[in-house]
């Protein structure tokens, strides 16, 4: 019984309140909406700085001094490195057909590599498990005997790394600022349907309706217009995702914006979860600080 009188007063104050009602709505709309692009955001570039660590090489150009047994041997040592997630051997053969593809559209170096089958050197090639260890494996391989010279995307990867870390805290500030916001936001539009009420209020403490009796209506309140917020920016930023899949499909090979449903439903959990929660605190909050006057 006490559920439904709660409900009902609740959704009598919201239908007293409507425009009010409204910005509280359209608040946690916007600022959960802004945390859950956010969460989609970080995603993609997740997704595709993975995809780009993933062709992340450490190249060890070898000498051609190695025979075929300490080739494999330097091979071996590299592969077994706790650092390396493979290593690959790549011959003088396949170095010249892939320089003659790389500069194809470059005449003189063509032209330098076509009359000198022999001058691209063989290598190894190391995929490192985390790109975060690219500059240990680049040391242990300068000071590994055979090895001429060592090359990798240093600047690049840790351009990459950077970008990864930095949206994570990005994420991380957004959210929290955007659910204080909602709180904040909830706690002023329950306060205002307090004030409305203020005399009914009264009496029904006055003929010893307890504390709780009072809260809950407004407390409910909360809750339902931060589901409501919350619902509205899953569904908003789900269909902006959506829509951009279909506008977007001329995008690069090597720009990937998909992501999978089970990442959608679980942070649409969270959100609607955090939309309740943030009405509760911000309906708590407002409730709170009016018994105490």
């Amino acid at each position: 019984m006490r559920i439904q009188y709660a409900l009902r007063e609740a959704l009598r104050n919201i239908a007293r309140n409507p425009l009010v009602v409204l910005g509280a709505i359209l608040a946690v709309l916007l600022s959960l909406g802004l945390t859950f692009s956010t969460f989609v955001f970080g995603e993609v570039v997740k997704k595709n700085t993975q995809r780009w660590a993933d062709d992340v090489r450490v190249i060890a150009y070898v000498s051609d001094d190695l025979n075929a047994d300490q080739t494999a041997t330097l091979l071996g040592t590299v592969f077994n490195w706790d650092e390396v997630e493979s290593a690959f051997f790549f011959s003088k053969t396949e170095a010249q057909s892939e320089a003659l593809d790389l500069f194809a559209d470059q005449p003189a170096l063509l032209r330098i590599y076509t009359e000198n089958p022999n001058i691209a050197p063989a290598s190894i090639r190391v995929q490192p498990g985390d790109p975060e260890d690219y500059q240990s494996i680049v040391t242990r391989l300068r000071g590994s005997p055979g090895v001429i010279e060592v090359a990798s995307a240093g600047p690049g990867i840790d351009a990459m790394i950077s970008l990864r870390d930095g949206l994570s805290w990005v994420a991380l500030a957004a959210a929290i600022g955007a659910g204080a916001a909602a709180v904040l936001l909830i706690a002023n539009t329950i306060h205002m349907a307090i004030f409305a009420r203020r005399e009914e209020i009264g009496i029904m403490k006055l003929v010893g309706a307890g504390n709780w009796f009072v809260r809950t209506p407004f407390l409910v309140e909360g809750m339902i217009e931060g589901l409501v917020g919350a619902g509205l920016a899953v569904v908003s930023v789900i269909g902006v995702h959506r829509l951009m899949l279909t506008r977007l499909s001329a995008l690069p090979e090597w720009i990937n914006i998909e992501i999978a449903n089970e990442f959608f439903i679980g942070r649409s959990v969270f959100v609607l979860i955090a939309g309740v929660i943030a009405g509760f605190l911000g309906s708590g909050l407002a409730v709170s600080r009016y018994l105490r006057a």
